[in-house]
Order: structure tokens, then C-alpha cells, then sequence
């Protein structure tokens, strides 16, 4: 069996699925994270010197094990040249209040 069929037959089990669907926004802001600055060209120590930073902050960062704050968040924008956009979407809706840190805000 592999990892995806492994993975497959974890989310059958309902309480697993839930924990699993609980740390998605975690695991898809470390993995977008990781793309941009994979997309610059950046090793993690080159951008943990742009932030004054260890290389083992950036990999725990990536590695989704940890939650940063907002503002960790908008200084690793800043530092990747990218604009921090956040989304809020009621359950259910297809619409979305859209905050932008470059930009203002949009609704």
C-alpha cells in the first residue's frame, strides 16, 4: 500500500477526517510558503538572512508544524516580494471578504 492509498483509507474514519480538514489552512499557507520562495529562486537560508532569522525557523515555517503569526506572515511577504492576501468565506457561501496587505482592503 502506498501513502496516497494509505492516506485514503485514514480519512474513511470521521473523527480523522475532521483533524485532518481542522489543519488544512496550516498546511496550504507552509506549502504556498514553500512555492514562492522555491518560485525566487530562494534556499531557506537565503530568505531566513532576509529576515534576520535562522534557517530552522524558515524550515519550521514550511513544514506547517507551527502556526506563525500575522505578522511573521506579512514580513515573509515582504521579504518574497509578494503581497499577502487574506481570505474569509462563510461556510456554506461562495462569497469572500478579501483583505489585502499591499493594496487595501476589498470586500
Amino acid at each position: 500500500m502506498n501513502w496516497k492509498e494509505y492516506k485514503q483509507q485514514l480519512l474513511k474514519d470521521p473523527a480523522v477526517r475532521r483533524e485532518y480538514e481542522a489543519l488544512e489552512p496550516e498546511y496550504r499557507l507552509a506549502a504556498a510558503l514553500m512555492r514562492l520562495r522555491l518560485a525566487k529562486g530562494l534556499t531557506q537560508e537565503q530568505l531566513a538572512e532576509r529576515l534576520h532569522t535562522k534557517q530552522e525557523s524558515i524550515a519550521r515555517l514550511e513544514s506547517g508544524s507551527s502556526l506563525p503569526s500575522l505578522s511573521t506572515v506579512k514580513k515573509v511577504a515582504e521579504a518574497l516580494d509578494a503581497t499577502l492576501e487574506i481570505y474569509l468565506r462563510p461556510r456554506g457561501k461562495s462569497g469572500a471578504m478579501v483583505v489585502r496587505e499591499k493594496g487595501g482592503r476589498k470586500g
